[in-house]
């Protein structure tokens, strides 16, 4: 059914705070006619399908921002849209410890299908959405798991850059004036590791600001974290950017 593959969702479309909110990993949905991926029920729950707690995130600062959001509808595990159709990982086989039999030995057809089904919708919504907002800056709001591969990660608040350190640099700045998280700049990736495609694409590319916020997602895997996260993040966005607080508080 049509509906299965709708691949964003739009909120609070008319804010006008001079910020665009992403969340490229928001769902963990799976299309009805991919039976699940032939993954099993841990995978698809797990932080390999989506973005634990970055919707709640992102949907509580695009209140506090007064911003629009566009959040992915899809999980990650059908086709990443932080992701070009030329990254290995678009359409993961396996993802850390899970293996996604429905993403096995596919045609560059079946490929390009996930492509224009999932990646093309949503970034055209994000242009959409830019091109109305004309934001001043663009935020994504991901989340990475405590352990990794084994590894536990100390770091609790990211800030990554694509080509411009500068917005990822303020942020940086104000959280450790803060000095509640334990934050860093290209932590827990960098670009180097192919996460700041959309940052590129409807950031810098468009000459707009951009930074990702990564969220250790133990720190905000209920509601109730994920809101007082977003309060928290949302003093430390208008402290480094004052044009956005001037606009969204008119």
């Amino acid at each position: 059914m049509d509906h299965d593959w709708t691949a964003a969702q739009v909120m609070n479309s008319g804010g006008q705070g001079s910020v665009l909110l992403v969340c490229e990993h928001a769902s963990s949905f799976i299309p009805d006619d991919l039976d699940g991926l032939g993954a099993s029920a841990d995978a698809r729950r797990s932080h390999a399908a989506w973005d634990i707690g970055a919707l709640d995130v992102a949907t509580a600062l695009s209140q506090l921002l007064d911003a629009p959001l566009v959040a992915g509808a899809i999980s990650r595990l059908v086709y990443d849209c932080n992701r070009p159709l030329s990254a290995p990982d678009c359409i993961p086989v396996r993802s850390e410890i899970y293996e996604i039999p429905g993403n096995a030995d596919l045609g560059e057809a079946d490929k390009q299908a996930r492509f224009d089904r999932v990646h093309t919708p949503f970034h055209d919504t994000v242009a959409n959405q830019s091109g109305m907002a004309n934001p001043a800056i663009l935020v994504t709001i991901h989340s990475f798991a405590p352990i990794f591969n084994g590894i536990a990660r100390e770091v609790e608040l990211g800030f990554l850059y694509h080509n411009d350190p500068a917005p990822a640099q303020a942020l940086l700045a104000q959280e450790q004036k803060q000095g509640v998280f334990r934050s860093a700049l290209n932590e827990p990736y960098a670009a180097k590791d192919g996460v700041t495609y959309t940052l590129d694409k409807h950031g810098e590319a468009r000459r707009v600001p951009a930074v990702m916020i990564e969220i250790r997602n133990d720190l905000i895997d209920t509601g109730e974290k994920a809101q007082a996260m977003a309060q928290h993040l949302s003093v430390s966005i208008n402290a480094a950017f004052p044009d956005i607080r001037q606009k969204a508080t008119r």
